[in-house]
């Protein structure tokens, strides 16, 4: 992913960038955990380039329309991408009409950070942590439906983790995206949800939903009080990530000062803060370590959708 950057520009040209716009797309709608954090990049490298930096959301088939568009654009640093793992490394495993390859098509420039995912449950489930969900779905097994934002989704195949190292039989619910599962969640349509934590914050505050844990290795600093699942189902892991990534043969120049202004970015407290207020973890690296692990990435949940069964499209 990293060493294909090759020099498809002249090195004056490469030297002065940028010299117009740049456009960030992103496979998601606005407000949610992916765009907040395009804006947070988009913002900085504003700031630092000096050139504007225009976030193009274009959402669709869960983040692979903008990956779609990013493979086919210009490698001249003037189009990249906010990624996640949704069309970086969920995506590629549900189909084998792929229309790009995220470890051969893309430059990752630096991964900007980690989010944790939180386990909701509605307040009428006789749960108040997660032995006692497992519990209960033993006692009662097929009887708890689990929300996602659709077959596929990280929300779907966290649940599907969760279910299989449990040992607990619960039942799939898709739904198209997030929202429509929260508010099926707190209408008690469903009894169980795994979401992005930001988008959870108002409802866990409101009580109208019940936090039983995140997704980490270790508690969040905006809500130290909600335990990690890991703390009762021991090795579960699920971190959401969100990175900057260019068309491959972008010229390594280009890629070095994207990374070295996405590292700073990470590193300045009050961004850092902003990050922390909305569940991400600021983490800023090389491209050889974010092409690693987005790599592993792809690995990680092409097992798991073997395991939940998911069927591939052919």
């Amino acid at each position: 992913m990293v060493g294909v950057a090759g020099v498809h520009a002249p090195a004056h040209a490469q030297s002065n960038y940028p010299t117009k716009p740049i456009r960030m797309l992103v496979g998601y709608t606005p407000a949610g955990p992916t765009d907040l954090t395009a804006r947070i990049a988009a913002q900085h490298l504003t700031e630092t380039l000096g050139q504007q930096v225009i976030v193009d959301n274009r959402p669709g088939a869960n983040g692979m329309l903008s990956g779609t568009m990013l493979s086919r654009a210009a490698p001249d640093g003037y189009t990249i991408a906010l990624g996640s793992g949704g069309e970086m490394a969920i995506g590629p495993n549900l189909t084998t009409k792929m229309p790009y390859d995220p470890t051969k098509d893309f430059i990752a420039v630096s991964r900007i950070g980690t989010a944790q995912l939180v386990l909701l449950v509605n307040p009428g489930v006789a749960a108040k942590s997660t032995a006692e969900l497992v519990a209960l779905a033993k006692a009662k097994p097929g009887t708890i439906n689990f929300a996602s934002s659709g077959t596929g989704s990280t929300a779907h195949l966290s649940s599907e983790l969760f279910k299989h190292m449990a040992g607990i039989d619960i039942v799939h619910v898709p739904y198209k995206g997030a929202g429509p599962a929260l508010t099926d969640l707190i209408s008690g349509q469903v009894q169980m949800l795994i979401t992005g934590y930001s988008g959870a914050v108002p409802h866990i505050k409101s009580g109208r939903l019940r936090a039983l844990g995140v997704t980490g290795t270790k508690r969040l600093a905006a809500a130290p009080d909600i335990p990690t699942i890991a703390e009762t189902i021991k090795g579960y892991e699920v971190l959401a990530w969100y990175g900057i990534f260019t068309p491959a043969k972008t010229p390594n120049a280009i890629v070095m000062r994207l990374n070295k202004e996405l590292v700073a970015m990470t590193r300045k407290p009050q961004i850092v803060e902003r990050m922390t207020a909305l569940g991400i973890e600021p983490e800023g690296n090389t491209p050889e370590q974010f092409a690693a692990q987005v790599k592993e990435e792809k690995q990680k949940w092409g097992k798991i959708v073997k395991l939940a069964k998911i069927p591939v499209e052919q």
